[in-house]
C-alpha cells in the first residue's frame, strides 16, 4: 500500500522537473533567438569599396560591357561575399587622382611635365585632379582637387632638383595627400607618385620594404580609403649612386602598388628615359580600374584580407592584398 502511494508523488516531482527544463530551454532559445534577430538588424554588413583592375584578353568584349560578362568573386577573411556594386569601367568613367611629385629628383624629370600634363588633360570628363609635391616639412599642395583639368595640368612644373629640398622619405607625405580623399566622393581613386621611393628616415636599414614603417603606414591609409597607388620610379641623386638603395626603394614603390592595387613602373635603376611608356601602360590600366563595393559581414577592427577572383576565362584580375577598419 506504501508502494502504491508514493508512486503518483514520484511521476508527479518527475513530470515537475521535466517542465521545467523544457521552460528553460524555450526561454533560452527565444533569448538566443532575439539576440541574434537584434544582432542581425544592427550589424547586418558594412558596405566596403576597393579598387580593382580587369584585363581581359578576350578583346571582342567591348569596355561598356564586358563587366556583365564576368564572374567575379569576393572573399574576405576567407569568407564569400555579397558583391553590391562595381562601378567604373570603360573611357567615359570620371576618376579622383592626386599626382605627387618628389620635389629632389633628378633634374631630367622636368623633361616629363608637358608629358603628364597632357595626360591629365586626357582624363574622362567629371575626374578630379590634385597636384601636389613631396618636399622637405611637409605635402606643397600646389593644385587643390579639382574638375577643371586644365587648370590641374597647368600646376605642374620641374622639381627643383636640390637634394635638401626633398623629404626624408615619401611615404609621410603620401599618407598626408591620402587624408584628401577623406572630402571626395566615392568611386575610383588612385595617386600617380613620382618618386625615388626610398625611405632613409631612420637610416639605411628603413629603406629596405620591410622595414620602412611609414611605408607601412602609407599602405594601410590607402587600403583604408580604397586608394590604388601607381608609382613612376625615378631617381634622386643619393639614390642614383648607390645600387642598394636604389633597389630598396623600387622594391619600395613595388610594395606600395601591388598591396593597394596599383602598378610600379620602372626602366633598370637609372633616369628612365622618357615616361612615354609608363603613361601608356597607366592609362591602359585606369581605363580597365573599377570600383567594386561589396557587403562585409567582419565587422571588427584591424587588418582584413580580400581575395578577388573570375571564373571567366581570360581575365585577370589586380586587386588589393585587404583593408583595415
Amino acid at each position: 500500500m506504501n508502494t502504491v502511494r508514493r508512486l503518483p508523488s514520484f511521476l508527479w516531482n518527475l513530470a515537475l522537473l521535466a517542465s521545467f527544463v523544457f521552460a528553460a530551454q524555450m526561454v533560452a532559445a527565444q533569448t538566443q533567438a532575439i539576440n541574434g534577430a537584434n544582432t542581425s538588424r544592427s550589424n547586418p554588413g558594412k558596405p566596403v569599396t576597393i579598387p580593382l583592375t580587369i584585363k581581359i584578353k578576350d578583346r571582342q568584349l567591348e569596355p561598356e560591357t564586358e563587366l556583365q560578362n564576368i564572374d567575379l568573386t569576393v572573399n574576405e577573411d576567407g569568407d564569400p561575399q555579397t558583391i553590391l556594386s562595381i562601378r567604373g569601367v570603360g573611357t567615359n568613367s570620371p576618376i579622383t587622382l592626386a599626382v605627387l611629385v618628389q620635389e629632389d629628383l633628378v633634374p631630367s624629370v622636368g623633361n616629363e611635365i608637358k608629358p603628364l600634363a597632357e595626360f591629365i588633360t586626357g582624363l574622362p570628363k567629371g575626374s578630379r585632379v590634385m597636384i601636389g609635391y613631396l618636399r622637405t616639412g611637409s605635402l606643397q599642395v600646389k593644385q587643390k582637387f579639382t574638375n577643371d583639368l586644365e587648370k590641374a595640368a597647368k600646376a605642374l612644373r620641374p622639381p627643383s632638383g636640390f637634394a635638401n629640398s626633398g623629404p626624408y622619405n615619401p611615404y609621410v607625405e603620401v599618407i598626408e595627400a591620402l587624408k584628401k580623399f577623406d572630402s571626395q566622393p566615392l568611386g575610383r581613386r588612385a595617386i600617380l607618385l613620382v618618386s625615388d621611393g626610398l625611405d632613409i628616415s631612420r637610416g639605411v636599414d628603413s629603406s629596405s620594404p620591410t622595414q620602412s614603417v611609414d611605408l607601412q603606414r602609407a599602405v594601410t591609409e590607402s587600403q583604408r580609403r580604397g586608394v590604388a597607388i601607381y608609382g613612376f620610379y625615378a631617381p634622386t641623386v643619393v639614390a642614383q649612386a648607390n645600387p642598394l638603395l636604389a633597389a630598396n626603394a623600387q622594391s619600395s614603390l613595388l610594395r606600395l602598388s601591388n598591396e593597394t592595387g596599383g602598378h610600379a613602373f620602372f626602366q633598370g635603376t637609372g633616369v628612365p628615359v622618357s615616361f612615354d611608356p609608363f603613361i601608356r601602360e597607366l592609362d591602359v590600366a585606369l581605363e580597365k580600374q573599377v570600383a567594386l563595393t561589396f557587403l562585409s559581414t567582419h565587422l571588427s577592427k584591424g587588418f582584413h584580407r580580400i581575395e578577388v577572383r573570375s571564373a571567366t576565362p581570360g581575365v585577370r584580375v589586380t586587386f588589393p592584398t585587404g583593408y583595415v577598419r
